[in-house]
């Protein structure tokens, strides 16, 4: 006698005695609401390579900076001797007014300094892009010591002109104002995880640089810090009007407060009435005058 008994029977007609399964249930899938959306266009899979990937390229990094740590003299023997290239030095302060003259080392330099102290991964990132503006971040990171700075920051697509400013469409613009504007942010990154005796001694080196000039005759410096300043629009009259005498008898000392205001305002740290005192429809003559004078259009000195 078999003890068995079924735990269900079908009772459909022609059909008793047939054993039947009970019927599978599927749990609802409930949406996580703290998940945040993937855009269709983007593939999930690669999205996760990508990030493994990079870890494992931050982490090799590291490890490298570990076992090869720097030598802090001979990193910075390598700052001082890079300070004394007459191009870099040049190129290496800059200077502008807030009510008071504040004067400190340009992106060109802290970025040289980055590349001799060594061990540092520095940049900038486009985070998201909407709206007519773009969100940005500028970091340095000293693999060695862990130590890390940041800064997030938006840029509007706008570049400003007299009459108002103008929304940038094209690709390349975009890039150029948002490289120009992080510029300034990425420099205060590289500065802020670099010890303060390297800066100071390298802005210390670039001035000695300037003054001294190698085997150019001062005259010539001069002649070549003049013909930089009339191709943004200064004028030689306005040069002689900030130092208060003729430009043939600049000293080395005004000559490098000189070059680091040409490259303030080259850097866009500044304007150029913030140090020659010219009104902006004044400097636009004297610039537009300059710029037909390249183009063969007519005489500057008419003009």
């Amino acid at each position: 006698m078999n003890d068995m008994v079924p735990t269900h029977w079908d009772e459909t007609p022609g059909s008793q005695g047939d054993v039947i399964s009970p019927p599978k249930t599927t749990r609802p899938v409930t949406h996580n609401p703290f998940e945040a959306a993937t855009p269709e266009h983007v593939n999930a899979g690669t999205v996760a390579i990508e990030g493994k990937r990079a870890a494992a390229e931050i982490q090799g990094r590291m490890i490298v900076a570990k076992q090869w740590p720097r030598d802090t003299a001979v990193a910075y023997a390598k700052a001082m001797q890079a300070c004394q290239r007459p191009g870099l030095a040049e190129a290496a302060i800059y200077r502008y007014s807030r009510g008071q003259t504040v004067e400190g080392p340009s992106i060109r330099l802290a970025e040289e300094l980055a590349r001799c102290w060594g061990n540092i991964e520095y940049g900038l990132r486009e985070l998201s892009r909407r709206d007519g503006e773009s969100e940005m971040e500028a970091f340095a990171w000293d693999l060695e010591t862990n130590t890390r700075s940041t800064q997030n920051f938006t840029v509007k697509h706008i570049r400003d002109k007299r009459g108002g400013g103008q929304a940038l469409k094209e690709e390349r613009d975009i890039y150029e104002i948002t490289a120009n504007m992080g510029a300034r942010r990425l420099r205060s990154r590289i500065l802020a995880i670099l010890p303060p005796e390297l800066i100071d001694g390298a802005v210390k080196q670039c001035r000695e640089t300037i003054k001294s000039g190698g085997r150019v005759p001062l005259a010539d410096r001069i002649a070549a810090m003049t013909g930089a300043f009339g191709q943004i629009g200064v004028t030689v009259e306005m040069i002689a009007g900030k130092v208060g005498h003729a430009v043939d008898q600049i000293n080395p000392d005004e000559l490098v407060d000189l070059r680091s205001v040409l490259q303030s305002i080259k850097d866009g740290q500044s304007s150029i009435s913030d140090w020659f005192g010219a009104k902006r429809a004044e400097i636009a003559k004297e610039t537009d005058a300059f710029e037909k004078a390249a183009a063969g259009q007519t005489d500057p000195v008419a003009a």
